[in-house]
């Protein structure tokens, strides 16, 4: 069983997709957790501006609405779609972009109560696989799923993915790349068209994120026909049921 650590309702099928549409052909259940997804009623300020430029009434629930196309680009996945109830980070007090991918905030608390639900879920799932992002590009709410994934005591192995799109924009905000450049990196080979599917679900996101389908799909392809993680704890047996995976780069943790 694999269980991806998505921070927002479309980080693991951007980022990852055409691995999880893999791993689910292959025969691996495949779990989409995602971390932040809570409704708030009468949202405010930057928090209501997030949904009134992507062209949202202030009347429309977006984190429903953002639920409802995961759920959607998840069954293009053959995965299934869970849901931990923590608010965004422009509802807790992050009140503009520049703040969103600046220092996590002093009286942020959102790693102290990740960390026990993370807990549960594992222990709940037992997961073979676990993948997560890098955190590139630096969004605090990835910094702060990193961080307390980081803090887990877990023994499961992982694939930390590339941060999608920020990776193609943003790759030189890097938190963690200290952790991540110790890690093999590993890449798997992916078909196009049940990645951009399932990314295309989203589509509050796509005019605000990409200018539309056709930018989309043109920063997909500049990142390859490949998903790129560092991994952790994994072994050559292990790497064998993850179809066409093969090492990039061997730090010599793989053994």
């Amino acid at each position: 069983m694999a269980l991806a650590l998505s921070p927002h309702l479309d980080d693991a099928v951007f980022s990852c997709g055409g691995t999880l549409a893999r791993l689910a052909d292959a025969g691996w259940r495949v779990v989409v957790a995602t971390l932040f997804t809570a409704s708030v009623p009468a949202p405010q300020g930057f928090a209501l501006a997030c949904q009134l430029d992507k062209g949202l009434e202030a009347s429309v629930d977006y984190m429903e609405l953002r639920r409802h196309e995961d759920a959607t680009a998840c069954d293009r996945l053959m995965a299934q779609a869970r849901w931990l109830p923590f608010p965004e980070a422009p509802h807790r007090g992050y009140e503009s972009a520049k703040e969103l991918f600046g220092p996590v905030h002093a009286e942020d608390k959102a790693a102290d109560l990740l960390r026990p639900a993370l807990q549960d879920l594992l222990e709940q799932l037992r997961p073979d696989l676990l993948l997560a992002p890098q955190a590139i590009g630096g969004h605090v709410d990835h910094v702060i799923a990193v961080s307390a994934i980081l803090s887990l005591a877990t023994k499961s192995p992982m694939l930390w993915w590339r941060d999608f799109p920020y990776v193609v924009r943003a790759a030189e905000r890097v938190p963690f790349a200290d952790i991540m450049a110790r890690l093999d990196e590993i890449a798997v080979p992916v078909e196009p068209q049940p990645r951009s599917l399932a990314c295309e679900a989203y589509e509050s996101q796509l005019g605000f994120q990409f200018g539309g389908k056709d930018r989309l799909a043109t920063m997909l392809a500049e990142t390859g026909l490949q998903d790129r993680f560092r991994c952790e704890r994994m072994t050559p047996a292990l790497l064998s049921t993850i179809p066409g995976a093969s090492i990039v780069t061997s730090i010599g943790a793989l053994s």
